[in-house]
């Protein structure tokens, strides 16, 4: 496992409930070393083996980008026992299930994604590589989210809209538009946020 946040707490969590062995959760925070996560002992990043079975057990996109490009490791794919994902759908290598979400027919979800806690994506829905899809999202039949997005807690996407990529979607948030690349969205319904030549922020 690499990483040793919050999110790796919830990785850990994941792992037990699939009754698997884990080595050592591996990350570069010399602070960290000697400690332990759920029982997990935290080790050097330098330690890592290579071609190690692993998932990466960090939250933020860019960073999960990086070292996915980095690490010479084998990326598992983890789904939660209490999570549902048709048997038609397709999970990328090193992407998340957490539990209770839910997946349906003919959803392909990218590499180094998040499906978090009780999200669900319905029918031909497609999750780029390094999507975060934060706990209790629900997207609707056929939206698409580009490469790196993040939906934060609670948004919702209505049938046959797209999130471009590394855009961000606020908390609660209703998504009825397509969302151009690289904006920061927020509401119901979303609308970008704006600064305005006064510092204040706006939409």
């Amino acid at each position: 496992m690499i990483g040793a946040g919050g999110h790796a707490k919830v990785i850990v969590g994941l792992l037990h409930a699939l009754g698997a062995r884990i080595e050592a959760c591996f990350d570069d925070d010399a602070t960290k070393r000697g400690q332990q996560i759920l029982g997990v002992p935290i080790r050097s990043l330098t330690e890592l083996p290579t071609e190690a079975l692993a998932v990466l057990a960090i939250g933020n996109n860019r960073t999960r980008q990086r070292l996915a490009r980095e690490l010479p490791c084998v990326w598992a794919s983890l789904v939660h026992p209490t999570a549902f994902v048709d048997p038609s759908s397709l999970i990328g290598p090193g992407s998340v299930v957490f539990a209770g979400a839910v997946i349906q027919p003919d959803v392909v979800v990218g590499a180094h994604a998040i499906v978090n806690t009780a999200a669900s994506i319905d029918h031909d829905g497609n999750v780029g590589d390094f999507v975060h899809v934060a706990p209790g999202c629900h997207l609707a039949g056929t939206v698409t989210i580009d490469e790196g997005a993040f939906l934060g807690v609670g948004v919702s996407v209505v049938p046959g809209r797209r999130v471009g990529a590394w855009a961000t979607v606020g908390a609660g948030a209703c998504v009825i538009r397509d969302i151009a690349p690289g904006i920061t969205v927020v509401g119901v319904p979303a609308r970008p946020i704006v600064a305005s030549n006064r510092g204040e922020v706006t939409r």
